[in-house]
């Protein structure tokens, strides 16, 4: 396509009639022409905002962008209501190809039920393959917002589900091939198949239910980012147990392979929580059917301390996730 703005025909056609899901908090929504939109609360309702954009993979584009942003406002405790997207293309890319990412973005909307409320759709020269960056729009109901910065010393620390799960499946999709000359089919499919656990929002429920404190949807830096993270916004120390942390097999294998640390791998799909009560949290994500680990406490100070049988080390700031060395 020719650079600049999608064409108007080519917007109604492969944008606009793709989008289905709608909420009756949008009062106004996406349409030629529109540059905002618009959702009207309750009183006793607070907004919340998030943004984030995919460049990481160009597969299942869609689906991710999102998956990663309802994540993000479900770590505030906020229902997802709405979403507003910037989508930057090639200009190699084909309408088919926006099209089938309009298809991705509206089935995870309607799975999560946010509502595509407007955007911007460009073609540039600027990007090498398809950029989407995602601004989100939640709700909240008054005292349950949560922070990533509401750890206290002596709270538990937890993650849900299994850490590096999203960087899994990009790499057992952007490199099949490789990986192939290793692993079986089967082993790779399963890999692939771990995007099913990426979204977040039905343990985010039950942790606001269940006396959560703070949350964090573990994204970029893996895990030790995002337990770097929750400490410095909590202005809190951390003591990590090493081994409890939960991985899959695949995950461990895929990284021996390409030479890569799985903690430090983009991980949406897991949670990191804390909680006054870890044990409770636990037994009420399990109940739900979503598995979760202690993994270790806050601590007063802040020493950020990861332990390993006999082995104490400290946890540093977050640095470049790991998938970027391989795709």
């Amino acid at each position: 396509m020719k650079i600049g703005k999608v064409p108007e025909n080519v917007l109604k056609r492969s944008v606009f009639k793709q989008i289905h899901t709608k909420r009756p908090e949008v009062v106004l929504g996406a349409g030629v022409g529109e540059d905002c939109a618009a959702v009207k609360l309750a009183e006793d309702e607070t907004l919340v905002m998030s943004t984030d954009p995919i460049t990481g993979t160009a597969q299942d584009i869609g689906t991710l962008a999102i998956q990663i942003t309802a994540n993000d406002l479900a770590s505030a405790g906020a229902e997802p209501v709405g979403v507003l997207l910037t989508v930057l293309l090639p200009p190699e890319i084909e309408e088919p190809d926006l099209r089938e990412m309009m298809q991705q973005v509206e089935a995870a909307c309607a799975k999560a039920g946010v509502q595509v409320m407007g955007g911007h759709t460009e073609i540039t020269a600027v990007v090498n393959q398809p950029v989407i960056s995602v601004c989100g729009v939640g709700k909240v109901k008054d005292g349950c917002l949560i922070s990533t910065g509401g750890a206290k010393p002596g709270m538990d620390i937890l993650v849900t589900k299994w850490i590096g799960i999203e960087g899994t499946s990009i790499i057992a999709k952007e490199k099949e091939k490789d990986l192939l000359t290793r692993f079986s089919a089967p082993f790779i499919e399963n890999a692939k198949k771990l995007d099913v656990y990426l979204s977040v929002l039905s343990e985010a429920a039950v942790a606001v239910r269940s006396g959560v404190s703070a949350m964090h949807d573990v994204t970029e830096g893996g895990i030790f980012g995002a337990l770097w993270e929750m400490a410095e916004a909590s202005g809190v120390g951390l003591e990590i147990d090493l081994k409890k942390i939960p991985v899959r097999q695949e995950t461990i294998e895929i990284c021996e392979f390409f030479g890569i640390n799985p903690y430090e791998l983009i991980s949406s799909g897991s949670m990191l929580m804390a909680a006054a009560d870890g044990n409770l949290l636990v037994n009420e994500l399990k109940k739900a059917g979503i598995p979760a680990t202690i993994i270790g406490k806050a601590t007063a100070g802040n020493d950020r301390v990861l332990l390993n049988e006999d082995e104490r080390r400290f946890l540093e700031p977050p640095k470049t996730d790991e998938l970027y060395k391989v795709v």
